[in-house]
């Protein structure tokens, strides 16, 4: 018997109605960047030194490391997927070292794990994104204010549909594995796991992460699966359906 189309895999939806792998959701560590309390989200710095994990940085990401090997998240092995961001991927490989995980299973994400574009908030302090998380509680459709730099202005709903793709991306591609995520900022994570909870993702930063913070994907979380009116009603006499 063929699947449901909803829960076919590659069709994904949130909240999915099933998962078929394992996932931990895992915050880099603070980068240098951050550690000055600068803004840095223009995708043309995410390989660059300062993007790198800071000292405090690569202590967080050591702590997350080990907090995946208590979980047991890699014993029978597991994918480490990062963002190429600097940070993202220094913390990938120190979390491959102490869990035992090769280099061919660290897989660099190119652009659905990129920090979330903060537009005209580029090289401003970290304390203003105060001012992005209101207006994210007033709608997910608010995009920062563009810059012409080249650093996108992304709303919340913009990073939703990016991490849609992603997890579309490895529900096709693995069956049965587990997955450990990691993001070089906060927004990529609580975004996708307000989506996977069915959580209104105006609130998104209530699931907010910090530096180095490691969550399991708990499949009790995620509500169960609702068929839209369309797969359910049916038309018996078309055109005469009322």
């Amino acid at each position: 018997m063929s699947e449901p189309v909803a829960s076919a895999r590659g069709l994904f939806v949130m909240p999915p109605p099933r998962l078929t792998n394992r996932y931990f959701l895992v915050r880099a560590g603070e980068s240098e960047f951050e550690s000055m309390g600068v803004i840095n989200t223009n995708p043309v710095a995410k390989t660059s030194v300062d993007s790198g994990l800071s000292e405090r940085g690569k202590k967080q990401s050591l702590r997350a490391a080990f907090d995946l090997k208590e979980m047991g998240a890699c014993d029978n092995s597991c994918w480490i997927w990062p963002a190429i961001t600097q940070r993202a991927y220094q913390t990938a490989e120190i979390i491959a070292s102490l869990n035992g995980v090769t280099r061919s299973y660290i897989v660099p994400e190119y652009s659905f794990l990129d920090a979330r574009g903060l537009g005209a908030y580029e090289g401003k302090n970290l304390e203003s994104v105060s001012q992005i998380y209101a207006s994210d509680g007033i709608s997910p459709n608010i995009k920062p204010p563009p810059i012409d730099d080249g650093t996108p202005n992304e709303s919340v709903a913009d990073v939703f549909v990016r991490v849609t793709q992603l997890m579309s991306i490895l529900e096709t591609q693995y069956s049965g594995d587990t997955v450990v995520i990691v993001s070089p900022d906060s927004d990529n994570l609580s975004i996708l796991q307000a989506g996977l909870i069915g959580l209104d993702l105006r609130r998104h930063r209530d699931l907010s992460f910090a530096p180095g913070e490691v969550r399991f994907v708990d499949t009790n979380d995620i509500p169960p699966y609702k068929q839209p009116a369309s797969a359910v009603y049916k038309c018996l006499k078309p055109p005469n359906c009322n």
